[in-house]
């Protein structure tokens, strides 16, 4: 995207010096260009006050690299694994020189920070914890001040986007309470997200504290230092201190601000950097929140190599259950890597369901992608260990995982790191496609033909054609989208999720409003069933279940149960779950996992807990309503491409290439219709029970006697005597109608004939 804007980020290294990081385009190289001056000589402990010895502790910090390189080691064999579509087999083809090279280039990666976030942006913080000089109102308070919050459409809201303070003056502080003593070494400022305002605090100052009464201002030599703050609303500004030090609150102290003539508010978002002190006599046992899980996975950000080099290391660890293949490449060459997870990896099962996780449609939502990454060791480690749940799963079920949707988006997001991607960097593709909205629009022309139709029961309610235009080689549709529509096509996948980030809440179709609202409740023939699968997710994650957990952004999802039809929540034409619940027999959720988008490493372990039971049960939900074989009666040959109704659901889905079907749905009686071309309907009662696994209902169908004959002659065989009969049957039949109607016509002319004599 040549002549794309670059963005600066001034990143303070010392009180008073900084460190230029010029981000430009995506084909450009990055330039780092460092001025630092000496460190002034701080005592080691200071008595801020006779009185109040409130002891701030001044500790050296590491000075750190704004990038770092490594270079990769040279490959200890000259193949790779090159990994077919859906074939069922892994070809080893020799390594591209360009792979080859690829591996061996350096490769820049985040600013690694000494100490992680506290938490203000991810809500480990709670708002109990902010304090503010003033405030203009209850919507711009200082639990608002969180790094990337967002606001609502309407300035004026109690959901604004970031603390504002009441005057307009040098006095003005957000102070965070970190509840114990904390190692501090930095602090990352952005301006107020507003679609109305632009607020952004310029320059600042910091001060510490032991016991919020007497402050320790940060020092540059004998003078308090003044950070560079922020030019936009939207990039976050990252400030190290030369010295870290430790004590319980920290504030940040506005000095210059965007004045927008006599009215420019302060106003910010923020985030502190600090180092929890270790706690041998237990004196903070009472506020100890768990940061570890008990199971031991690779808890890390995994950039392109590294997800290769992981996906492999669990195929090697699996192979009798795993397989790695690629649906397609990136705009910039990445391959779409999926993980399949199965008895029989590589082939479809008679009867076994397919299920997929998509994540990293946005890149720089990343959460999902390392979720996925945890899932497939988790997979594969219990499995081995024998565990039943599991074992179960990877058995009766052929599971698809694809982590990273959006490779391009993300490379770029992880060179920029957890905290300095902001809210939108990396989110689109190479192309600036934001592929949440670049499926085809099916909805639309659903809704147009129903409006026109004069006969209701001829319009179709599934597998709608993609439009012609989409299809084109000119159509502006990523590379990616249309590697996961022929995935979509190519394999009869049943039930899917994909895994976004930046709420807490699950999302059901429609996603596109039928009038083109801002946002109106646009329900499916399968609201009850849709709603049921939103709630297994939602009801079973650790967060979203949490009666007492606070807002994200600017929707209270609680007061909906943590899930909405996507279409009352905004509209999103041109969604994935609106196009695979039209265009395929796969229904699926979108699940936002986290209120923020690239959590630091630090949180993964502590969100895969949050996410590991909800991850297992939803895809246990592959395996709920019916399912069954439609077969031919007298072949026993299975029959693709019938049609199964399910009364009173007005979506219906259609059997596969052996004949073997699917079709979720809740506890209940349902009369089921499957129709054939060339064969009478069937009709049958199944009951869905409330166990863990589907009821079977198999069909057989009865061939038309001239889709029969048609068969027969077309193999060069001889009719059967049953066939037989019943030809000669319908030919007298035929010939007394005939004969019928001839006799008919002469009396009737010969009543004519009499008439006019």
């Amino acid at each position: 995207m040549a002549g794309a804007l670059h963005i600066t980020l001034f990143l303070f290294l010392h009180c008073g010096s900084f460190i230029l990081i010029s981000a430009r385009t995506a084909n450009d190289t990055t330039t780092v260009t460092s001025t630092m001056d000496s460190d002034p000589a701080f005592p080691t402990t200071e008595s801020l006050s006779p009185a109040g010895k409130t002891n701030v502790t001044e500790v050296p910090t590491t000075r750190l690299p704004a990038s770092q390189s490594t270079a990769k080691p040279p490959k200890s064999t000259p193949t790779t694994k090159h990994l077919t579509e859906d074939t069922g087999k892994t070809a080893e083809t020799a390594v591209s020189r360009k792979e080859t090279k690829e591996e061996e280039e350096e490769e820049e990666g985040p600013l690694e920070l000494e100490c992680p976030p506290l938490g203000l942006e991810s809500l480990k913080v709670k708002d109990n914890q902010l304090r503010a000089s003033s405030y203009k109102r209850r919507g711009l308070g200082p639990h608002r001040g969180r790094l990337n919050i967002q606001s609502g459409v309407d300035d004026g809201d109690i959901y604004d986007g970031g603390w504002c303070a009441q005057y307009r003056d040098k006095m003005q502080w957000l102070e965070v309470d970190a509840l114990r003593l904390t190692r501090f070494i930095g602090v990352i400022l952005q301006g107020r997200s507003s679609i109305w305002s632009w607020n952004v605090v310029h320059t600042y100052k910091v001060q510490f504290s032991n016991d919020s009464l007497v402050w320790k201002p940060c020092m540059n030599g004998t003078e308090e230092a003044v950070f560079e703050g922020n030019q936009d609303t939207e990039t976050p500004v990252l400030a190290l201190f030369s010295t870290s030090t430790v004590a319980r609150y920290i504030r940040i102290n506005p000095q210059t601000w965007y004045q927008n003539g006599t009215q420019g508010d302060i106003c910010l978002r923020a985030e502190v950097l600090g180092c929890t002190l270790p706690d041998p006599n237990n004196i903070y046992a009472w506020q100890t929140q768990p940061t570890e899980s008990k199971d031991k996975l690779d808890f890390r950000h995994h950039n392109y190599k590294e997800m290769r080099k992981l996906m492999k290391s669990v195929n090697e660890a699996c192979p009798d259950i795993t397989r790695i293949y690629s649906i397609g490449k990136s705009y910039t060459g990445l391959k779409l890597y999926v993980m399949e997870i199965s008895d029989n990896p590589g082939k479809h099962e008679l009867g076994e369901p397919e299920f997929r996780y998509v994540a990293g449609m946005h890149g720089n939502e990343v959460l999902g992608r390392e979720l996925l990454l945890n899932l497939m060791q988790y997979m594969c480690q219990e499995y081995k260990q024998g565990d039943q749940r599991i074992v179960h799963l990877v058995t009766e079920t052929r599971i698809h995982l694809l982590p990273s949707m959006n490779p391009d988006g993300y490379e770029m997001a992880f060179k920029k790191g957890s905290e300095l991607a902001g809210w939108g960097f990396g989110r689109y593709s190479y192309e600036g496609i934001d592929m949440n909205h670049n499926f085809a629009d099916l909805n639309s022309g659903m809704w147009s033909a129903i409006e026109l139709a004069t006969d209701q029961s001829k319009l179709i309610n599934h597998y709608f054609p993609i439009p012609e235009q989409y299809t084109s080689e000119e159509a502006f549709v990523a590379s990616e989208t249309r590697a996961v529509i022929n995935w979509m096509q190519n394999i009869p996948f049943v039930l899917s999720a994909n895994l976004h980030g930046g709420e807490l809440v699950v999302v059901y179709p429609f996603d596109m409003t039928r009038d083109w609202a801002p946002h109106e409740h646009t329900p499916t023939a399968d609201e009850s069933f849709f709603r049921w699968l939103a709630t297994v997710y939602a009801s079973t994650n650790q967060v979203m279940s949490n009666p007492d957990r606070r807002p994200c952004h600017n929707k209270d999802f609680i007061r909906y149960n943590n899930i909405i039809n996507g279409a009352a929540w905004h509209n999103v034409p041109g969604s994935m779950n609106d196009f695979s619940y039209l265009h395929t027999n796969c229904f699926e959720v979108t699940v936002e996992l986290s209120c923020d988008k690239f959590p630091h490493a630090s949180e993964l372990p502590i969100e895969w807990e949050n996410n590991r039971e909800s991850l297992l049960v939803y895809m246990e939900q592959v395996h709920r309503g019916i399912k069954g074989v439609v077969r031919d009666k007298d072949t026993e040959a299975g029959i693709a491409d019938a049609i199964i109704k399910v009364d009173d659901i007005d979506h219906h889905i259609r059997s596969v290439t052996d004949g073997d079907y699917w079709r979720l749905l809740n506890p209940g009686e349902y009369q089921v219709t499957v129709s054939a071309e060339g064969y009478f309907p069937s009709s049958r009662t199944c009951q869905v029970m409330y166990d863990h696994y589907p009821t079977i209902c198999d069909f057989r169908l009865t061939k038309m006697p001239k889709q029969r004959l048609k068969d027969i002659l077309a193999r060069g065989g001889k009719l059967p005597k049953d066939l037989q009969l019943r030809l000669r049957q319908l030919r007298l039949r035929k010939l007394r109608a005939t004969t019928r109607a001839i006799n008919q016509r002469r009396i009737a002319d010969a009543a004519k004939r009499a008439k006019r004599m």
